[in-house]
């Protein structure tokens, strides 16, 4: 008997954490490709020198029939500067936002630059590219080349 009253409680357990387990509808996102067309998602700076400031623009173009603005641009790290201006932005109208990296990153580098919009809409804009740091030493001094050129007389 106590198996079968153990075994009815479980079951009535069972049943009513099961009807507490609600369906949550999932979070309709707006498309950004509906409203903005970008030129250039994925910037690549190839090879600049290490510590040198490097920048490009960020050409946007406002493809809905509504205006736009841009609300926020989050950068993921202090080694990155946006420069940019809310708006707003009329339907058809093409803007930027400078993208600003100083270059104090060592090697290779992956960056990201999040752009929030008006109307909870949203754009992660990536750039890469590569440090190179110069020898100190980078070719010794050469006292034959001076003999060599033309009105010396050594």
């Amino acid at each position: 008997m106590k198996k079968i009253l153990f075994f009815a409680l479980a079951c009535f357990a069972l049943s009513a954490v099961k009807a507490q387990t609600a369906t949550v509808p999932p979070v309709q996102q707006n498309d950004i490709t509906k409203f903005v067309e970008f030129k250039d998602l994925d910037h690549d700076f190839g090879k600049i020198p290490f510590g040198k400031a490097a920048e490009y623009e960020l050409s946007m173009t406002n493809i809905s029939k509504n205006s736009i603005k841009i609300e926020n641009v989050q950068v993921g790290c202090g080694c990155t500067t946006p420069k940019w201006s809310a708006g707003p932005y009329a339907a058809g109208e093409t803007f930027k936002i400078g993208i600003g990296f100083n270059g104090a990153t060592d090697g290779e580098f992956h960056k990201v630059v999040t752009v929030f919009f008006s109307g909870g809409l949203t754009q992660v804009i990536k750039f890469h590219g590569q440090t190179y740091k110069t020898p100190e030493n980078a070719a010794p001094g050469n006292s034959t080349i001076e003999k060599m050129k033309p009105g010396t007389n050594n």
